[in-house]
């Protein structure tokens, strides 16, 4: 048995036991990149769960994920793999991924852009500028349930069993329309 999580610093048990959230930020494992600091994940919930169910681990989670991240993460591991169980936890619609020049870059909506902002080039940080100001809070949440629901029926379809939950906001009920999630789906509403 297989079981496949994905989601952001929840998932990935950032700071649990290790101060550091990256692997990265350890000098010891900075060839690890952006993957969760090994001492972290060994005390995350997936980590437990797939212990207590005797199954093998494969965590695609990354603190700081965007949707997009954890979607398109998602998407490239079911390319090749089918696990028994998928569990994820999805972040907000205010995080969102960008790629440029052939590397992805996390962002949230809430960063301050000044003298503070990160080394990265400055087309990337006008388009961030960009996506902040044109970011409409209903349609982007309208935007993930129904991204999100369609993954869940393509995992219905592969007879997938998965589990999501919001590690951080629900979806608006205001002007989004239920759906049936056939249990999948933690408290969206």
């Amino acid at each position: 048995m297989i079981l496949y999580v994905n989601g952001d610093s929840h998932t990935a048990a950032a700071e649990a036991v290790n101060p550091h959230a990256f692997a990265e930020d350890d000098p010891a494992l900075f060839y690890m990149g952006r993957a969760p600091h090994p001492e972290n994940l060994e005390v995350s919930w997936g980590k437990l769960l797939s212990l207590a169910l005797r199954a093998g681990f494969h965590c695609g989670a990354e603190s700081a994920s965007s949707n997009s991240r954890i979607m398109r993460t998602t998407l490239e591991y079911l390319k090749n793999n089918s696990p028994d169980l998928i569990i994820i936890g999805w972040a907000t619609w205010e995080r969102e991924e960008f790629i440029f020049d052939g590397q992805y870059y996390q962002f949230t909506a809430g960063m301050i852009v000044d003298s503070c902002w990160p080394p990265i080039p400055k087309h990337v940080q006008e388009a961030y500028k960009k996506w902040v100001v044109d970011a409409d809070p209903s349609k982007k949440a309208k935007y993930w349930h129904d991204t999100i629901y369609q993954l869940h029926q393509a995992l219905d379809q592969r007879k997938i069993p998965h589990l999501f939950f919001n590690t951080l906001h629900d979806f608006n009920h205001d002007f989004i329309q239920p759906v049936d999630w056939n249990g999948s789906y933690i408290s969206p509403y």
